[in-house]
């Protein structure tokens, strides 16, 4: 297990790695007050979610431009990672458009950074503290085509939908890009519940699949504001 380095003790005496973790919880529930005082000031909100690594002359950094700029003209924050690429695009929609574009960013090594587009940001070092505030507040969840984190994200929220954490009728998840999206689930569907019995039929219609951003909107236009906050 690799330790941060400023979490590690100063001596090798008994007792100093245990005492270390303890400290560590602190460190966490100041994350946890900080994040949840940040973010429960939007309830009016959409969650867009996906890659880092689009420029921001691809195809789908544009459809997630062209979300934000929708949800900011229909009165709907965007909320995001905060850092480029999808968070960059959906931010940059929503900024231009005049509308609430806040940042969730977390401290990476590499390719994260807080994009010129946000104009309310939290930052945290814990990825799942920084999660519970992606997924907290927010009225429906988008997420366009990325890697294991955007990954981690869909199936952490079908799991809260499926156990009854997250209500799926007034909270949809969206995801954009057919040609990305169709064969997970399909995936999902022939072998995770067909073959494998895993996860029921019922658990499949958790999601919606779309292939632009005004397919998404349409979806997510209506769901109301968050009021359930039991996360």
């Amino acid at each position: 297990m690799n330790v941060p380095a400023a979490d590690l003790p100063t001596t090798q005496e008994p007792g100093d790695f245990r005492s270390s973790f303890h400290w560590r919880v602190f460190r966490i529930m100041a994350e946890f007050v900080e994040g949840w005082q940040f973010i429960t000031d939007y309830h009016n909100t959409v969650s867009i979610l996906g890659s880092a690594r689009f420029t921001a002359d691809s195809h789908w950094y544009q459809e997630a431009r062209k979300l934000g700029t929708l949800l900011a003209g229909a009165g709907i924050g965007v909320v995001t990672g905060g850092g480029p690429g999808i968070m960059e695009g959906g931010n940059r929609g929503a900024y231009e458009a005049g509308g609430d574009s806040v940042g969730i960013n977390i401290q990476l090594p590499f390719e994260q950074r807080v994009n010129p587009y946000v104009t309310k940001s939290a930052g945290f070092y814990y990825f799942f503290v920084r999660k519970v505030m992606l997924f907290y507040t927010a009225q429906a969840y988008v997420l366009f085509p990325g890697g294991f984190g955007t990954l981690d994200e869909f199936f952490e929220l079908v799991t809260l939908i499926q156990t009854n954490k997250i209500d799926k009728e007034s909270v949809p998840v969206v995801v954009v890009g057919k040609d990305y999206w169709t064969p997970i689930l399909d995936h999902l569907k022939h072998k995770v519940h067909a073959e494998y019995a895993a996860v029921d039929e019922k658990d499949l219609d958790i999601y919606h699949l779309v292939d632009t951003a005004e397919e998404a909107f349409e979806i997510v236009r209506t769901s109301p504001p968050r009021k359930d906050l039991y996360y």
